[in-house]
């Protein structure tokens, strides 16, 4: 909901947005209602699934951290599901719990839009927490990290997500170069108050772009900043093909979610604008 509120917002008049997930049947009326407010958002691949809808509780961890905790986990999004779709100017990936595409779905979507060059951005924060018994989330190494990699156009990630993606512990240096030849045009590690890290790769050479973070007035919540972050970039990224500025943008989004509380926050705040003003959010 957070990547749908900032893509709708970016997008204005110009285009639409269409969303693929199952939410649970108590709730999906409600959903759609709240898809269907933003003007822009197309709610055909919305769809039921049985019992109720994937949750996420935080509770206090150990210094400043938190304790994700997910129940009731949707099955895997099927490609049927998502084919009718994908006639679009890009593709965002970003799941809600990690479990919501297997490889064999993703591959399914990468032969469906290779001839048209469509750009894939694909946020990897879930897709790196695995579950528990006690249904506690803790990251993991991918093992199949490069087949989850390979022909995507963007991917993004935290600072620690890269530093535990692969099961050999690469330092970033040594993931960048084991990324890139995979058909990765770009690489975007978040860093939290510190900014991101952005890597284009342009015929076949590396550019590296420190993108500095915007500070704050007021750090209230920061949940959906990578979501927010990430479908700022893309959709900038897609319309002017200019990464380095995109990620600018992307960078101004976030520090403005990081002020706001949740989800209904996000959205009262972009309702009140018709527009992106120039160089950043309101």
């Amino acid at each position: 909901m957070y990547s749908l509120a900032t893509a709708s917002f970016m997008l204005g008049s110009e285009g639409r947005v269409t969303p693929v997930f199952g939410v649970g049947e108590k709730d999906h009326e409600s959903v759609i209602q709240t898809l269907e407010s933003f003007g822009n958002v197309e709610t055909k691949g919305v769809f039921k699934v049985k019992g109720t809808t994937n949750e996420v509780h935080f509770f206090p961890g150990a210094g400043d951290g938190q304790v994700q905790c997910s129940k009731h986990l949707t099955p895997p999004i099927p490609f049927a599901k998502i084919k009718p779709h994908l006639d679009a100017d890009g593709v965002l990936i970003n799941m809600a719990s990690g479990f919501d595409l297997t490889l064999e779905t993703l591959d399914y979507i990468r032969m469906q839009v290779r001839d048209q060059g469509t750009p894939i951005h694909f946020d990897f924060h879930s897709l790196t927490l695995g579950i528990d018994q006690d249904q506690r989330r803790f990251r993991r190494p991918l093992t199949d990290w490069r087949r989850w990699c390979f022909m995507i156009h963007s991917i993004q990630m935290n600072e620690k997500e890269a530093a535990g993606l692969s099961s050999e512990r690469y330092d970033e240096p040594t993931l960048i170069n084991q990324l890139l030849p995979l058909m990765v045009q770009a690489l975007l590690i978040t860093r939290g108050a510190r900014g991101a890290t952005l890597i284009r790769q342009e015929h076949k050479k590396a550019f590296r772009h420190e993108i500095p973070a915007i500070p704050a007035a007021e750090v209230v919540d920061t949940s959906g900043c990578g979501d927010v972050f990430g479908a700022a970039w893309f959709i900038e990224s897609i319309r002017t093909k200019d990464m380095e500025k995109a990620a600018s943008i992307a960078a101004a989004f976030a520090s403005r979610k990081a002020t706001l509380r949740g989800f209904e926050g996000l959205r009262a705040s972009l309702q009140h604008f018709t527009e992106v003003p120039a160089g950043g959010p309101p």
